[in-house]
């Protein structure tokens, strides 16, 4: 059968993308390297071809409308495959954006990455993005990142999980907390747990979500004492003896080891959470996208559940 001759070109594409990204054909120019003028007469070819505004025209700022913004992941899905051509034309080769919460991108990943980079033929380029589950969710819900890896699991529509391995957090204090002199003692640790004083993450972290949602149930409403950005920043507050919390595994296992923080045998149930790979539904699978996948499914972090002598309960 006869196929007409398309109207929309690859470079129109990418002019639309970028301007959808930064808000205006300005921002898009630049980083395209292209005069306004042609970035604005490709955006007015393209939408002559789909004979549809994409953009609403608000003074002089461009805001995505509806039919932008469905038809954004399908034309971000032809540039991914594009690009993959690219690369299958030349010398092959990896290049992802991965965007993952805290405790997995400052703890799990990094030796995984090196193992992964080490393992391929031909170039690898891996950015890594690190912030809380709600980052790493709105980073993959904009495009921003090819893959995303998060504590918890996901319940946006758009996005699709897959579990990858469980993570056991263990409540945790100083060594001279008062606390520390009843680590072995769950039959009044329970009562003193709720009076204690609790260092937490902030709201939208997979942490706290998970504190709230096993622990809280347990023990009441807790204290919060103090919030924090990070696991390390929390770590830190909890070895100087300001309070308590409960953390990864994988970021605690050292300080317990060398006894920087005690961990508390507590009584309650053990505190498991999943950790999950998240991509959008409409992200074209590029073959390193799956090679990056494969490989983390066969690789189980270090620190896992059931087999640490360190676990509470």
């Amino acid at each position: 059968m006869e196929q007409r001759p398309l109207r929309l070109t690859l470079r129109q594409l990418q002019v639309f993308v970028a301007v959808a990204q930064h808000g205006s054909t300005i921002a898009a120019s630049e980083s395209l390297a292209m005069s306004q003028s042609a970035v604005s007469a490709s955006l007015a070819e393209l939408e002559r071809a789909l004979n549809s505004a994409l953009f609403d025209r608000i003074a002089r700022r461009l805001a995505i409308n509806e039919a932008g913004r469905q038809f954004f992941p399908r034309a971000l899905s032809l540039l991914d495959q594009a690009h993959e051509l690219e690369r299958f034309a030349s010398e092959g080769g990896v290049q992802l954006r991965i965007a993952a919460s805290n405790t997995i991108g400052s703890y799990i990943l990094p030796a995984l990455l090196a193992g992964f980079r080490h393992a391929q033929t031909g170039p690898c380029a891996l950015d890594l993005r690190i912030g809380n589950t709600h980052d790493v969710l709105q980073a993959l819900l904009k495009f921003e990142a090819d893959i995303g890896l998060i504590e918890g699991t996901s319940h946006e529509r758009d996005l699709r999980g897959m579990h990858w391995c469980d993570d056991e957090m263990v409540v945790v204090v100083g060594p001279s907390h008062p606390l520390a002199a009843a680590a072995d003692r769950p039959e009044i640790l329970h009562d003193l747990l709720r009076e204690a004083d609790w260092i937490v993450r902030e709201p939208g972290s997979g942490t706290r979500e998970i504190i709230e949602a096993r622990l809280v149930p347990e023990l009441g409403a807790l204290r919060y004492a103090l919030e924090l950005g990070n696991a390390e920043a929390i770590k830190r507050a909890v070895m100087s003896g300001f309070g308590v919390s409960c953390l990864s595994l994988h970021v605690v296992r050292d300080e317990i080891e060398r006894g920087l923080l005690v961990a508390l045998r507590s009584g309650l149930p053990r505190v498991i959470r999943p950790l999950q790979l998240v991509i959008h539904q409409d992200k074209f699978p590029t073959q390193g996208l799956l090679a990056f996948t494969e490989y983390l499914r066969g690789a189980v972090p270090v620190a896992t559940p059931g087999t640490d002598p360190l676990q509470a309960g």
